[in-house]
């Protein structure tokens, strides 16, 4: 993680603020993905250049869940965890503008004026091909240039970017690979190992009889992450632990609703309460029905014994991965 001073904002922090003048990438960067790091490059590299500070500017809610709330949207960087990817990633502040159907509404000129000019006072603003902003969608990255050419602020608009097969990176792809429980391709997709957190709850404390107590949590309610059983690291109050993970409905008992259910191995502390970061780094399995206990068991043995072979010999990952890691 950067020493760098990092600040997270709900607005933009305006013209007099210590990020005046400040390269500004705008979008909504879920998944913080290889293309995405790629545009936060090319910002970095003017920030740089211009000795000016580089910021995100995001919103929350992602429009989609707003305009659809019937199908929100699986969201795969929450926004503290985006906010922790923008640090490591060496971005000098975000800013989590609160979106809603009114916000929705203000004309493309209005947004252009209000959160960046008067927000930041930009000297640069970095968006991707595709980026459309204002009421309907009407602002394009071509009008953003042509205002920024009228009012004293350059634009770089970036284009897609592709992986080792020539396709596009996109969110959507990592969320199709992840519901599928295709880790290789959503990390690949990524750039890092995908990873939650959440607080340990209270369970049924079934685990406990079977001989895998499990601290247990609930992923949002829009996550598709396949069912099933994983293998994951652990981080614990600033220490890495390894572990097998159930993911779903538990449909040898109670067929409920989804929970991420973690054994640790050779950790015996109290959890709950407590927040984790939960790092999939392996499927194992699909999720199955068990006609007793005892099969249950052999079952849950077996998952434990490969996934402790997988993870005795994972490598460090990538850069971020690394840094990232419990210090």
């Amino acid at each position: 993680m950067s020493n760098k001073p990092f600040a997270v904002y709900d607005h933009p922090p305006g013209r007099t603020s210590d990020l005046a003048g400040a390269v500004v990438l705008v979008g909504n960067f879920d998944g913080m993905h290889r293309g995405h790091q790629a545009v936060l490059e090319v910002a970095r590299a003017r920030g740089e250049a211009l000795g000016k500070p580089v910021v995100m500017l995001t919103f929350e809610p992602h429009p989609r869940t707003v305009f659809h709330p019937d199908r929100p949207v699986f969201r795969l960087t929450p926004p503290a965890i985006k906010a922790q990817l923008a640090q490591v990633l060496g971005l000098d502040a975000v800013v989590m503008a609160p979106f809603d159907r009114p916000f929705s509404q203000h004309s493309a000129d209005a947004f252009v004026e209000t959160m960046l000019i008067e927000g930041f006072g930009l000297s640069h603003a970095v968006v991707g091909f595709d980026f459309h902003f204002g009421k309907d969608r009407v602002g394009t990255p071509g009008f953003l240039a042509e205002v920024g050419a009228r009012r004293g602020f350059g634009v770089t608009i970036t284009q897609a970017q592709t992986d080792e097969s020539g396709e596009t990176i996109s969110s959507s792809r990592i969320r199709d690979a992840l519901a599928r429980g295709d880790l290789g391709q959503a990390h690949g997709l990524l750039g890092y190992r995908w990873f939650v957190e959440a607080e340990v709850i209270h369970g049924d404390k079934r685990g406990r009889t079977l001989g895998y107590p499990t601290a247990n949590v609930r992923l949002a309610p829009d996550c598709r992450l396949k069912h099933g059983i994983y293998a994951v690291m652990v981080d614990i109050d600033g220490r890495r632990h390894h572990g097998v993970a159930s993911y779903g409905r538990r449909p040898t008992f109670d067929d409920g609703a989804p929970l991420f259910e973690t054994y640790v191995f050779d950790y015996s502390g109290d959890l709950y309460g407590k927040s984790l970061r939960l790092t999939l780094v392996s499927y194992l399995r699909a999720e199955m029905k068990f006609s007793s206990a005892d099969a249950l068991i052999a079952q849950m043995d077996q998952d434990a014994s490969e996934a402790r072979a997988v993870l005795i010999h994972l490598d460090p990952g990538t850069w971020i991965d690394r840094a990232l890691a419990p210090a």
